[in-house]
């Protein structure tokens, strides 16, 4: 009898520690929405390994046939698929969002979420103008929620080891920076039509190229360069190939004006190949980001210098949604000038806007004269 009652405490202690420790390891885990899937990047979460920082609890999206196709491809389930943002909050609770729809609707996703107090990730860039940025923003201070922009770029080993040599001294101090973001087209890439009907629209995506692509050289350069803002800004737009892009930008090249140095952005649908790649130019070298990890250290380009491969980042600050539940969790404390941060990317919404104006009147605008009154 002895022996039995043993064996039953034992192992109803150990269901009571499974119990336990189940139950902390969900209670780390963040409740996460989806909403929307008409954005390509959504396979990055739908696609990622399963881990215990975040918990997919539900899907906004009122296009049962695409919803259906992502489900037979990740292996969801279709009920926690939902018509309407409001739905799935209702009935999943969410303790934040992950916006995986048009540009345009970052804004009501913010409007929606924010009084509920929940903490919003969107897709890059922050919005479709600056005009809603700012609304954005002032959405997610009011409530006190957090709200971050996803860039792929962000989470490449290459980008965080310039950024280390250059605060090491590596290449002097910066003189030119020059980003080459895009690829061939996304018609030409296969991207698949709802993702297309709403990139290739100037409203629901803010513009073309320069929108699409031109927001990663602006946020990078705003990061190495600590929050700085351009003294002036130009652009020149093009439609090369108007036959498959008819109201928007396939082209564009933006110059940022600083004091001390000159940024060139180009963004384009018109590259013979994918790539986001960066030039970043100091007073005694040059750094070469050739992609994620791939990189050359040298005192000219001619010499190819030293090849660097760069380091993962660390766990935790490996991808977006580690990085989102870190945050909300607060194991990561955001600072303003970071990549993902508001006051970056409200920064970058300026940049786009200036940069949307210049092309607009073929002329530079002048950033203080510009933005007076505006911020």
């Amino acid at each position: 009898m002895k022996k039995i009652t043993l064996l039953l405490f034992l192992i109803i202690s150990f269901q009571a520690l499974w119990a336990q420790g189940t139950s902390e390891k969900n209670a780390k885990s963040v409740r996460i929405g989806v909403v929307g899937l008409t954005h390509a990047h959504v396979h990055w979460i739908l696609g990622r390994a399963k881990s215990d920082d975040i918990e997919i609890v539900g899907i906004a999206e009122p296009n049962r046939d695409l919803a259906q196709k992502f489900a037979q491809r990740h292996g969801y389930s279709m009920d926690i698929v939902f018509s309407t943002l409001d739905e799935m909050v209702q009935k999943t609770k969410p303790e934040a969002v992950t916006a995986f729809n048009s540009i345009y609707e970052h804004l009501e996703t913010v409007a929606y979420c924010a009084p509920r107090g929940i903490h919003v990730m969107v897709e890059k860039p922050l919005a479709v103008s600056y005009e809603h940025a700012k609304k954005m923003i002032e959405l997610a201070k009011k409530h006190n929620i957090f709200l971050l922009t996803n860039y792929e770029t962000t989470w490449y080993g290459s980008n965080e080891k310039a950024y280390q040599l250059i605060k090491e001294g590596a290449i002097g101090e910066i003189r030119k920076m020059v980003f080459h973001y895009g690829h061939p087209g996304p018609i030409e890439i296969g991207c698949n039509k709802e993702f297309l009907d709403f990139l290739t629209d100037p409203k629901l995506n803010g513009g073309g190229a320069l929108t699409d692509f031109g927001c990663y050289g602006a946020n990078l350069a705003t990061w190495f360069l600590n929050g700085q803002k351009p003294m002036a800004v130009s652009c020149i737009t093009s439609q090369i190939k108007p036959h498959l892009y008819p109201k928007v930008d396939d082209d564009a090249t933006i110059i940022l004006k600083y004091r001390e140095l000159q940024v060139v952005v180009q963004a384009s649908w018109c590259w013979t190949y994918s790539r986001k790649d960066a030039e970043i130019y100091g007073r005694k070298g040059i750094i070469a980001c050739l992609d994620g990890s791939d990189m050359l250290l040298a005192s000219k380009i001619e010499d190819r210098g030293s090849p660097l491969k760069a380091s993962p980042l660390p766990e935790g600050r490996h991808d977006p949604f580690a990085y989102f539940a870190g945050v909300i969790r607060g194991k990561i404390q955001v600072k303003p000038n970071d990549l993902s941060a508001m006051e970056n990317n409200e920064t970058v919404m300026m940049i786009l806007e200036a940069a949307k104006q210049s092309a607009s009147t073929g002329e530079t605008v002048v950033w203080d004269k510009f933005f007076k009154g505006k911020e």
